[in-house]
């Protein structure tokens, strides 16, 4: 039985996923919910607020402790929504732990922007401007 290698990695992962699971930091659990809960407001297009990259990075390192660690967290949500999405991804910033982390944030604050978009985006998308991950425009 031949077994192709991109379906052998892919059990790998998924196996070693429930392993890694517990390895998400509460500093990285919180930038990781800050971070997706930003992208939600931005995919909903809430009016008035534009990404910070400046700030979000900064953010981050206050939260993990360098740019490096912000930047690489940043990346694992990059791969985690391009796997999602099903595009090609670096399997070296895929986290399993972001990826299930990041997906039921993500559907929990979407929902709340779909129900009450306008107290919703005012909510999230002032926190997150707050926090430095957006800008008002």
């Amino acid at each position: 039985m031949k077994i192709k290698l991109p379906a052998v990695a892919l059990l790998a992962l998924i196996m070693s996923g429930s392993a890694r699971a517990a390895m998400l930091s509460d500093a990285e659990a919180t930038f990781l919910d800050q971070l997706v809960t930003a992208s939600a407001v931005l995919e909903q297009r809430c009016a008035g607020f534009e990404v910070n990259g400046a700030g979000s990075v900064q953010l981050g390192a206050r939260l993990l402790g360098s740019p490096g660690a912000a930047m690489a967290m940043i990346d694992a949500y990059s791969a985690a929504i391009k796997a999602r999405d099903g595009e090609t991804y670096d399997p070296g910033k895929f986290r399993p732990e972001v990826f299930e982390v990041a997906g039921k944030t993500f559907k929990r604050v979407r929902a709340e922007l779909i129900k009450n978009p306008t107290r919703a985006c005012a909510d999230f998308g002032d926190a997150s401007a707050e926090r430095g991950l957006l800008r008002r425009y």
